[in-house]
């Protein structure tokens, strides 16, 4: 029992995995327990393309859109937490001298969905890390910016519609967060599959439904 406690709690997880678990857990499942190559679908090569567009088209943009005047922004910004035993690749961030502001681009035309809403989250608690490792202030960002301890929002820009969507991080997305890694972590470790999920039109577009369904 000790030998598997240890193991699951040396199990690096992405901020992806985050938003995968939420989505449906069995996609955990099968990144870490199966030796699959993961496929890759048009719709993730076609993200990849409209995240490239839309960070050329931020950077000629104003930040209204994000209700600031002013702010310092940075793309593609790598982000781990030695604490969580979490990493990942947040599109873009933008930093006041009072805020750092975690935002992400989607693809979607429906709007935040509760898994975006914990990849989010999950984002502002890798700024938090970075931003104050073991309580000392790092600086991520250029200029004379010193942002306050606690990341309390952030944004979802879905980029089909040309919409952005402020998200509150709370305290119960963290705390909902800091379990889902501890559930992930025993299942990779006991390397147990969870139930399918119960809504089926999610595996629809999901690069793994040919092997869900032989187990189902």
């Amino acid at each position: 029992m000790m030998g598997s406690k240890k193991s699951s709690l040396s199990i690096e997880l992405t901020v992806t995995d985050i938003k995968q678990y939420f989505y449906c857990p069995r996609v955990i499942y099968f990144t870490y327990c199966m030796s699959l190559i993961r496929p890759t679908t048009t719709k993730m090569e076609l993200g990849k393309q409209s995240h490239w567009r839309e960070e050329s088209l931020q950077k000629r943009r104003t930040l209204v859109k994000y209700q600031l005047i002013k702010g310092e922004r940075r793309f593609n910004l790598r982000l781990r937490s030695e604490r969580l035993g979490l990493s990942g690749v947040l599109d873009m961030a933008i930093f006041t001298r009072r805020e750092a502001i975690p935002v992400e681009f989607k693809m979607s035309t429906k709007g935040p969905s509760l898994n975006h809403k914990y990849q989010l989250a999950a984002y502002a608690m890798l700024l938090e890390d970075e931003l104050f490792e073991r309580g000392k202030p790092r600086v991520i960002c250029q200029g004379p910016l010193r942002p306050r301890r606690y990341v309390r929002r952030g944004f979802i820009h879905y980029i089909p519609t040309r919409r952005v969507h402020e998200i509150e991080v709370t305290a119960n997305a963290r705390k909902h967060i800091k379990d889902a890694l501890i559930d992930m972590r025993r299942m990779i470790a006991a390397e147990s599959i969870p139930e399918a999920s119960r809504r089926k039109n999610r595996c629809r577009d999901c690069e793994f439904t040919r092997f869900c369904a032989d187990i189902a």
